[in-house]
C-alpha cells in the first residue's frame, strides 16, 4: 500500500478540489442563466412575429433545435428573483413574558406563512432560500444581491426611506394608522381590516439600494395577510410581471381578500397599474 501523503500535501489537495467544485457552480448557475436569457430572447422573437424556421436559419439551428430550446432550461422569469441564493428579510418583533425572561425576536405566523410560500415558488424556479427575521428597531442591510424584503415599514423604518425614491407610491401614517398612497392620482388607501373588513392592501415593487449598485425586491401589506397577498399576487402573475418589467424599477398596489377566521388569503387583484419608475 502506498504511503499516504503528508498533511500540507492533503490540505492543498482539498482546497484546491474546493475551488474547482466552486467554479463549477459558478459556470454551471452562469450557464442557467444564459440558457433562460436566450430562451427569453426567442420568446420575443417570436411575439415579434417571426417563426421557428426563420429564427432556426438566422441562427444556424434546425427547427428541432428551437423547438428544444424553447421548452428546456430554466424558466425566464426566475430573473425576476436574482441570480442565486434568495435571501427573504422579514420584520420581527420582541416576544416578551418567556419563561427564562429572555426577549425572542419573532416574525408573525402570516409573515412567515407568507416566506414559506415564497420559497415554494422559488424552488420550483431552481432557486435556494434563506429567511432573515429582522430585529427591532428594523436596521437592515439592504446592499446586497437578491434580496426580497417583506413587512412593512412599521417595523423596518429604513426601507421606508427608501421608498421615498419611489414617485408614484408609498407608505404614510397618522393619528389613524399607516395606510399607502397613489402619488399619481392623489388616492388613500387605508386597510379596510382596519374598520373589521377581510381585505387589506399591499405594495408590490423593486427599489433602488442605498448604495447604487442594485435593487431589491420589496413585498409589503399595511397588515400581514396583505403581506401574504402580494406573495400571492406575484406568484399568480410572474410570467407577465416578468414579462411587464423585466428587472427595472417599478411599483404597483395590490388588494388582497382573506378568510376573516384562518385569515388565509382567498384572492388578489390590482388596484393600480405598474408604474414604471424613471431611470428604473
Amino acid at each position: 500500500m502506498a504511503d499516504a501523503p503528508p498533511a500540507d500535501v492533503r490540505a492543498n489537495l482539498l482546497e484546491r478540489a474546493q475551488s474547482i467544485n466552486e467554479k463549477i457552480e459558478e459556470h454551471q448557475a452562469a450557464i442557467a442563466e444564459l440558457s433562460g436569457e436566450r430562451r427569453e430572447c426567442l420568446e420575443d422573437l417570436l411575439a415579434a412575429g417571426m417563426t421557428q424556421i426563420q429564427i432556426a436559419n438566422a441562427l444556424g439551428m434546425s427547427r428541432g433545435r428551437i423547438s428544444q430550446l424553447m421548452s428546456a432550461g430554466v424558466k425566464a422569469e426566475r430573473a425576476f428573483f436574482g441570480t442565486g441564493k434568495v435571501t427573504v428579510a422579514i420584520g420581527g418583533k420582541l416576544e416578551t413574558g418567556r419563561v427564562d425572561g429572555k426577549p425572542l425576536v419573532v416574525a408573525s405566523g402570516e409573515a412567515f406563512g407568507a416566506y414559506e410560500r415564497l420559497a415554494d415558488l422559488l424552488r420550483t424556479l431552481g432557486l435556494e432560500s434563506e429567511s432573515e427575521i429582522v430585529p427591532p428597531p428594523g436596521l437592515l442591510q439592504l446592499n446586497r444581491p437578491n434580496l426580497v424584503v417583506l413587512t412593512s415599514p412599521r417595523l423596518l423604518p429604513f426601507v421606508g426611506q427608501v421608498l421615498d425614491s419611489d414617485p408614484h407610491l408609498g407608505f404614510a401614517s397618522d393619528d389613524d394608522g399607516w395606510f399607502l398612497v397613489d402619488k399619481t392620482t392623489n388616492t388613500v388607501y387605508r386597510s379596510p381590516s382596519d374598520g373589521g373588513e377581510s381585505t387589506d392592501y399591499a405594495y408590490l415593487g423593486r427599489l433602488p439600494r442605498p448604495d447604487g449598485k442594485g435593487t431589491f425586491l420589496y413585498l409589503a401589506g399595511i397588515h400581514s395577510p396583505g403581506t401574504a397577498g402580494a406573495v400571492r399576487h406575484v406568484e399568480a402573475h410572474l410570467p407577465e410581471l416578468y414579462r411587464e418589467v423585466k428587472n427595472r424599477r417599478w411599483s404597483m398596489l395590490v388588494a388582497t381578500k382573506f378568510d376573516g377566521k384562518t385569515r388565509k388569503v382567498l384572492e388578489t387583484s390590482a388596484v393600480t397599474p405598474i408604474y414604471r419608475h424613471d431611470n428604473g
